[in-house]
């Protein structure tokens, strides 16, 4: 038993014997804390994984007075016991569990080791020491909820409750139009959006487990669901919109001036008071329009990086002016190397960048030597693909982990996007998920990590060890067609791809013949879903979990297929059928997408979504004229 475990995060340091003792049937669990109300979730959190064992009932008490013949477990708080604020020490010796930190975070993250002990060993358990700290002191997610899914609050609480057991401990939603402006109702009407008060529970559920809901709100780009209105268009860039490096572009970035301040107060004034974070993630990335229309003379006269800096700026001192240290996206500023020096000093720049080779090095050497502190922002690499690149997405994330170490990153956000109608799964991001909490707590520690063991243990709660592992393989089964794309799976572009430009693209690969490839993709993808009957996942969501992953898997089929019958490579059967054939799939993958979403997500977001499947579905139709 002691060789099979495992934990996610791995801790820093731990050392397991061979020596294994029974708990004690019942006793206490003493919080030797200053205050024991405070540490009292922490308390239950172990209480329940305990109690959950046949046999056991423990309760919980605070104070020192407790006889020690009925103290199973001690909880204590020593301010500067631990070498780091949110570091915990664990012995387990004798049946007998005793953490020691230096704050109430700290004691949080030591339970969580105990509760993911406590899961593969029941009863009877080894003796152990372990001294553990995290790399980074912020270790976040941020969820994309305006691009089109938005998970219901419900899904939102159980994602926190994960999030937290693997020591994470920040979170934003990513708001471009998805918070209930009052001043602005009109554009998040049918939307679906997050209310004021939904924000401020969420807020306290999460600083209960010791989460940071951190707000965000894009505020110069990204913006083209605000500024197509006839409302805002006044204050776009391009009314209009224009062509871009992304190709046209309808309205999409503030013009920065005093009118798109003003407008920017409203939403701040409305927002913030909401979250007790006083950090504040204001976005300003991708402003791929900037200096095109309106500024453009100005742009001409002082250059766009400046006047994008400007603007920044201009941006800083109304978040600074609230209270709040401000975040923001490094993406456009690492374009004007000479210009990050003159970024404020108490900003918080973010380093994003989504595939394993991605400049983390360079970028965050550059930051560093300006003086600016910086976050490592990778991504699940799950959208734009339906089941998540694995490879990319670990790579991505250990890259970011290891040079965000070498410059002196103060955070790791993992980021989890909806592009392009948000088709993949929650379920698909839970390994990105796994990976971002595993790398930002402890590197080295955690590089040897099997996140296949690690996904059927914590995500899944599969005992078999088979759920973990068809994530893991299915999410790198794209990389059988031998054709790689930017940001995106292949098999994800040819289902959102018209035939037409489909069969130029494929044609242009570097493969020759992709017809075997295709068919051995099938093959894998039939040899991997044959195993997920015998999973046995013991989380609340399994059936909701075996749809989903059945769902990504249909659609991944449906692009081989659909491939072929683009190019017309079907050796067995007329290209008339094969057409038919992916209408009638094309109807069945539609209705179970409605089932799915649902069972997570609000339904504001769906009929966008629910758009691009249909386009899929049209070109059979239209082929067929």
């Amino acid at each position: 038993m002691v060789h099979d475990l495992i934990f996610l995060p791995t801790p820093r340091q731990i050392t397991i014997t061979d020596i294994n003792h029974e708990l004690p049937a019942s006793g206490v669990i003493c919080l030797a804390t200053p205050s024991p109300q405070e540490n009292l979730l922490t308390a239950r959190q172990l209480q329940e994984a305990v109690n959950a064992i046949p046999g056991l009932h423990w309760e919980i008490a605070g104070g020192a007075s407790i006889p020690d013949a009925d103290i199973c477990a001690v909880l204590s708080i020593t301010p500067n016991g631990t070498q780091h604020p949110q570091g915990y020490q664990l012995t387990v010796s004798d049946g007998r569990i005793a953490i020691v930190a230096s704050t109430a975070a700290g004691l949080f993250y030591g339970v969580q080791t105990v509760r993911q002990l406590l899961m593969q060993c029941g009863r009877l358990l080894p003796d152990l020491r372990c001294n553990d700290w995290p790399d980074f002191p912020n270790r976040g997610l941020m969820l994309d909820v305006s691009r089109d899914k938005a998970p219901t609050q419900s899904t939102l609480f159980a994602l926190v409750e994960m999030l937290a057991s693997w020591k994470i401990n920040q979170l934003q939603l990513y708001f471009e139009h998805m918070f209930a402006y009052r001043q602005h109702p009109t554009v998040w009407q049918d939307a679906s959006p997050y209310t004021a008060e939904e924000i401020m529970t969420l807020d306290r559920f999460c600083r209960e487990r010791f989460i940071e809901l951190v707000p965000n709100q894009n505020s110069f780009g990204h913006l083209t669901t605000w500024l197509t209105r006839p409302e805002y268009n006044h204050l776009a860039e391009a009314p209009e919109g224009c062509d871009t490096i992304w190709g046209f572009r309808p309205a999409f970035s503030l013009q920065p001036n005093e009118a798109s301040l003003r407008f920017l107060r409203t939403l701040y004034d409305e927002l913030l008071p909401n979250f007790s974070s006083r950090q504040f993630n204001v976005g300003c990335d991708e402003t791929v329009d900037l200096g095109k229309v309106r500024s453009k003379a100005q742009a001409e006269k002082i250059g766009i990086g400046r006047l994008y800096l400007d603007f920044v700026k201009q941006i800083h001192r109304e978040v600074c002016a609230r209270g709040y240290t401000m975040q923001f996206w490094g993406d456009i500023i690492t374009h004007y190397p000479e210009l990050v020096r003159e970024l404020p000093r108490n900003v918080i720049a973010l380093e994003w960048g989504y595939e394993a080779d991605h400049p983390f090095d360079e970028h965050g050497a550059l930051f560093a030597a300006s003086g600016i502190p910086f976050y490592v922002c990778p991504g699940t690499s799950t959208w734009n693909s339906i089941v998540g690149r694995t490879t990319n997405a670990i790579e991505n994330i250990r890259n970011a982990a290891r040079n965000g170490l070498k410059h002196g990153a103060v955070g790791l956000l993992n980021t989890d996007w909806g592009d392009n109608g948000h088709w993949q799964p929650l379920s698909v991001s839970y390994l990105g998920l796994a990976a971002g909490a595993a790398y930002s707590w402890a590197l080295d520690a955690n590089c040897p990590l099997s996140f296949p063991d690690a996904l059927s243990r914590f995500a899944f709660r599969d005992t078999t060890g088979i759920m973990g592992r068809l994530a893991y393989d299915l999410g790198d089964i794209h990389r059988l067609t031998g054709i790689a794309v930017h940001n995106a799976s292949v098999l994800f572009r040819v289902l959102q791809s018209p035939p037409a430009s489909l069969i130029e693209w494929l044609r242009n690969s570097e493969v020759i013949d992709p017809a075997p490839r295709l068919r051995a993709v099938l093959d894998a993808i039939d040899g991997l879903m044959g195993n997920l009957s015998h999973a046995d996942m013991q989380c609340a969501d399994a059936e909701l979990i075996k749809r989903e992953f059945t769902w990504g898997a249909n659609m991944l089929r449906h692009a081989c297929w659909r491939a072929i019958w683009a190019l017309g490579l079907e050796r067995d059967a007329g290209s008339d059928p094969l057409r038919q054939w992916l209408l009638q799939e094309a109807d069945k993958l539609l209705a179970e997408f409605g089932v799915i979403w649902r069972a997570r997500n609000r339904e504001g977001g769906f009929t966008r979504s629910m758009a691009r499947l249909e386009k899929m579905r049209a070109d059979y139709l239209i082929a067929a004229a």
